[in-house]
């Protein structure tokens, strides 16, 4: 039975661009593997405790004072949950040009991890993985912000550089537009980029099947 690890970050629960987005590619990878489990990781409504990485990295700069028992059993948790999955998916919002903090969090807790971690050996690597991004603006070449897109390129490093996943990305930008009158004129680029977003959610998991099939 396939596994697909489900990770959200939005603060929103309605209206969310990441989790829509994400929802379209949950859909298309189950109608790839009838039966198979999602297990879904939400850190935009059950954020982890910060204290939790403190203590980890705090035991290794001091071995002599370990972490407590509920930090390591949290990130035993937490690696269990990414050993144990066939396909990933990240469902991310930028927030303030970079990751929400839930999600650095989380990284950091996961880069603890003796496998996971950047001392690990790689047991992700090759796996396949979809990002399903959003912006609220648009940070593309020529725009007045240019270069304020901090999230994208690090969530890349992060998960196709350290973990070695196999990522994609489909993402929606100038969301604010559907509800920011002062953007209402983006509006349609806005529908646009989130027609284009749902359909490359949607043909991601169809095209990872057929090179498995090939």
């Amino acid at each position: 039975m396939k596994n697909l690890f489900r990770l959200d970050a939005s603060i929103r629960t309605e209206g969310s661009a990441s989790r829509a987005l994400a929802d379209t590619a949950e859909q298309a990878w189950l109608a790839e593997h009838p039966g198979g489990v999602v297990t879904r990781r939400d850190l935009g409504v059950h954020p982890l405790p910060g204290d939790a990485w403190t203590a980890l990295a705090g035991a290794v700069v001091n071995p002599s004072a370990p972490a407590p028992a509920e930090a390591r059993e949290l990130l035993d948790r937490l690696g269990a949950e990414l050993l144990e999955a066939d396909a990933f998916l990240f469902a991310v919002p930028m927030y303030n040009w970079n990751i929400p903090a839930q999600v650095k969090t989380w990284i950091d807790l996961i880069l603890n991890h003796p496998r996971l971690g950047v001392h690990g050996d790689w047991p992700l690597k090759g796996k396949p993985a979809l990002l399903t991004l959003s912006r609220g603006g648009g940070y593309g070449p020529g725009t007045p912000k240019e270069g304020w897109d901090h999230a994208t390129p690090y969530l890349r490093t992060i998960l196709a550089d350290v973990f070695g996943l196999d990522l994609h990305v489909a993402e929606a930008e100038l969301t604010h537009a559907f509800w920011n009158p002062e953007m209402a004129h983006l509006r349609e680029l806005a529908e646009e980029s989130m027609k284009t977003g749902h359909e490359n959610a949607a043909e991601h998991w169809l095209r990872v099947a057929k090179l498995s099939r090939a």
